[in-house]
């Protein structure tokens, strides 16, 4: 799709979308090994279904496979394909690493939190929209829009994502209602949430979230009732437009015909208003 806004033959960019692809499973694979995540897409674990050193071993062969991938294009764009693709690899680390540190935070800041998933989320569909961009010889100023776009619909996405897990309807989303919530996970919801509650909420909504009740779906339901208190599922689905909005504004900015990106438009669209 990067590619195609800036008028470039699909055929330009597979190779790097095959690469961006394969990188994208291989932290995947890593991720689970990591959160002893034991199904997939439904499927059991690469390290469930064998074993921790085989899923390990799995993914640096995936991620230097993703990197023949990336190699595969056209000579005077390879340096900086290549600079992208490792800037993204460091900044997902990055961003996986900030992850796991929150979750022994005492208290995370929301601009903190932004970071995080800035990086572990937004910069890959960025990047994949940058690669498609740089084999179509973008300027260095359409690529940079292109970029930012990618990061704002990506921020949409992960905040709808947080959304989602406890506002979205099981059957849709596929997830059980509050996974996040059990586990802990300090969200956008719950960050917000602690920045607009006054103090008695604020000690109450801390002590729910923290307990481990013996039935789950209580907590649950103590924490959405303070949250709906909060209005923080208006607050979020604001927040989702706001970048969604920037993120338009930007794309009205990339010099190219505004044929070729209506299917990006469509993209940020689905993105916010998606139910799954």
């Amino acid at each position: 799709m990067g590619a195609h806004v800036f008028g470039a033959e699909k055929e330009k960019a597979i190779n790097p979308a095959i690469g961006l692809e394969l990188f994208h499973n291989f932290t995947l694979i890593h991720d689970d090994v990591m959160d002893d995540a034991h199904l997939r897409r439904g499927q059991p674990t690469v390290f469930k279904k064998w074993n921790t050193n085989t899923a390990i071993l799995s993914g640096d062969a995936l991620f230097a496979i993703a990197s023949q991938y990336m190699t595969q294009i056209d000579d005077i764009h390879l340096r900086q394909m290549m600079e992208l693709y490792h800037t993204t690899v460091i900044d997902v680390c990055k961003g996986q690493q900030y992850d796991m540190d929150f979750e022994k935070c005492a208290s995370v800041s929301l601009d903190a939190y932004l970071e995080m998933i800035r990086l572990k989320t937004a910069v890959l569909p960025a990047a994949c929209l940058k690669a498609g961009g740089i084999v179509a010889n973008a300027s260095a100023s359409n690529l940079q829009k292109i970029y930012d776009f990618g990061i704002l619909i990506g921020l949409a996405f992960q905040i709808k994502d947080d959304y989602l897990d406890l506002f979205g309807e099981t059957a849709k989303f596929g997830k059980t209602q509050g996974g996040d919530i059990i586990a802990n996970k300090k969200t956008w919801l719950y960050l917000k949430a602690l920045e607009v509650a006054p103090k008695t909420k604020h000690e109450i909504l801390t002590k729910a979230y923290h307990t481990k009740p013996e039935n789950p779906s209580e907590k649950v339901a103590t924490v959405k009732e303070i949250f709906l208190r909060l209005h923080i599922d208006k607050l979020a689905l604001e927040e989702v437009r706001k970048y969604y909005k920037g993120a338009i504004e930007i794309l009205n900015e990339v010099e190219a015909p505004d044929s070729r990106k209506e299917l990006l438009r469509e993209l940020a669209e689905v993105l916010v208003n998606r139910e799954v």
